[in-house]
């Protein structure tokens, strides 16, 4: 397997080189050359998580090699690649990793059957572990093997730089700087990157939004020079392992709800796309899904692309969701490369008059491919707080507020007679604990959801945080003072 650039790069790299580049040299982002089929379905009937993960990724890992056939530096064996995927799916709260947990029906006793996919059981309480775990795993391995150091440089809007910081904490090859939009995350999300204690690890307040914090970090690896000098990398989801590992959970969540092999549907919190991107990867690698479905909450710039065909850069609200606060959503690229064509060239004007005018539209036959594929929604903190009591209510589980406009969303569209097949199970991604939003859960159902005890002392932990000026120049002083140590 060769990856290839979304701006027509012409280059082809191997999956080790472009799992610690992260971000192409054309600004582009990485994808496979083609997309490998999934192995049948009633093979993978009965295996643990790790052994799917295995047997769906391996694809997209194998063939790293040279011309004449031998291994490139730091290319893993199928072995090697089995150990590493075990030992990171060993740090989850159960064996199962991504557990599925019936809720009922969307549309009354017609309706199909809904169901949460717990994202959540790894050790930062989030999705983001589900794939970082492995990468932070990967990292170290391909740079052992090279004998080299990089420099991970990211920008979170709150749960993707925990989840990095704790994979990458203490390994020997990686130093981490994650920036954060100062004052627009939970206190639970900031902590879990603020308490971590590890030498190698940096949490950066800036000022503003996730995606100022984004735009700094694109800026950086845009800098060639500095980039080389630092080894800059990236864990955020413009590095493809991290969509390569989310794509695991959709198969073995199809597996758990469709054991006859038929449809499943599934809604998607998100901001940066690359969550309910990994699901249009499986359904290309052969799952049998019928139709995903973008949810968005006030800062909503995905479910009006999809809707109209135009993003639209507007003001970034804060939310009760704030993962989701974000104008600017990366991975959306990928997907505008494949039903382009894969026309780089093509793709590298459409982003060039998005960045330059805040805006752009696609053809409508663009449009036409896209909501043939999928749907979308909105929910604001109100609603989203009313879908957290109700499921309480009717179920006795406690929701986030990201979770909840998932849910909120399907109801929705449910009403609105989307999602009503009885033959078609709906799949809600759970993307969070309860517990990293209290404030939210608790202004809605009046209980105040607990830590898991080995976060129990989380408020006790001593912070240490860093602050940086949203420029160019400071962050990458900043940089160059922690890999100096």
């Amino acid at each position: 397997m060769l990856y290839l650039s979304t701006r027509g790069h012409p280059d082809r790299k191997h999956f080790c080189d472009i799992l610690l580049e992260g971000l192409a040299p054309d600004g582009g982002l990485y994808l496979p050359e083609r997309w490998p089929e999934l192995p049948p379905l009633d093979e993978l009937r009965g295996l643990s998580y790790g052994e799917v993960a295995t047997r769906v990724m391996w694809p997209f890992v194998d063939g790293d090699v040279d011309a004449e056939g031998r291994p490139v530096p730091g290319a893993l064996d199928r072995e090697s690649f089995e150990s590493i995927v075990a030992e990171a799916y060993a740090t989850f709260d159960t064996p199962d990793v991504c557990p599925v947990v019936p809720l009922g029906s969307t549309g009354g006793e017609t309706g199909p059957d809904l169901h949460l996919l717990e994202l959540f059981r790894g050790p930062t309480l989030a999705f983001k572990d589900v794939a970082l775990q492995l990468v932070g795993r990967l990292f170290d391995h391909v740079l052992s093997a090279r004998g080299e150091r990089v420099c991970v440089l990211g920008a979170t809007s709150g749960d993707t730089g925990s989840a990095a910081m704790h994979a990458c904490a203490d390994r020997d090859c990686v130093d981490i700087v994650i920036l954060f939009p100062d004052g627009r995350t939970s206190e639970v999300q900031r902590r879990q990157m603020t308490t971590l204690g590890a030498a190698n690890a940096h949490a950066v307040a800036v000022p503003g939004t996730f995606d100022d914090c984004q735009d700094l970090v694109k800026a950086a690896f845009a800098d060639e020079a500095f980039r080389d000098e630092v080894h800059l990398s990236a864990v955020n989801s413009i590095n493809w392992a991290r969509v390569m590992a989310q794509v695991v959970y959709y198969v073995t969540a199809h597996l758990a709800v469709a054991p006859d092999g038929g449809p499943v549907s599934f809604v998607v919190p998100t901001g940066n796309f690359g969550n309910i991107l990994a699901g249009w990867v499986a359904k290309r690698m052969g799952l049998p899904i019928e139709r995903l479905v973008v949810a968005s909450n006030r800062n909503d710039i995905l479910t009006r692309f999809f809707s109209t065909g135009t993003m639209a850069i507007t003001e970034v609200v804060p939310t009760t969701s704030p993962s989701m606060d974000i104008q600017v959503s990366s991975n959306l690229e990928r997907l505008l490369f494949e039903v382009l064509g894969r026309d780089g060239v093509a793709l590298a004007e459409l982003m060039a008059r998005f960045r330059a005018d805040g805006s752009v539209s696609v053809p409508s036959e663009v449009l036409a491919e896209l909501r043939s594929e999928f749907d979308c929604g909105r929910l604001d903190d109100e609603s989203a707080a009313a879908v957290i009591r109700s499921v309480q209510q009717h179920t006795g589980l406690l929701v986030d507020p990201h979770t909840a406009v998932g849910i909120g969303v399907a109801e929705a569209l449910a009403g609105a007679g989307v999602l009503t097949d009885p033959s078609v199970p709906v799949v809600c991604l759970a993307t969070a604990h309860p517990a990293k939003f209290p404030d939210a859960v608790e202004a809605a159902v009046g209980v105040r959801p607990a830590l898991p005890d080995a976060l129990g002392d989380l408020f006790e932990r001593e912070e240490r945080v860093e602050h940086c000026p949203a420029d160019l120049a400071s962050v990458q002083a900043l940089v160059r003072r922690a890999i100096a140590g």
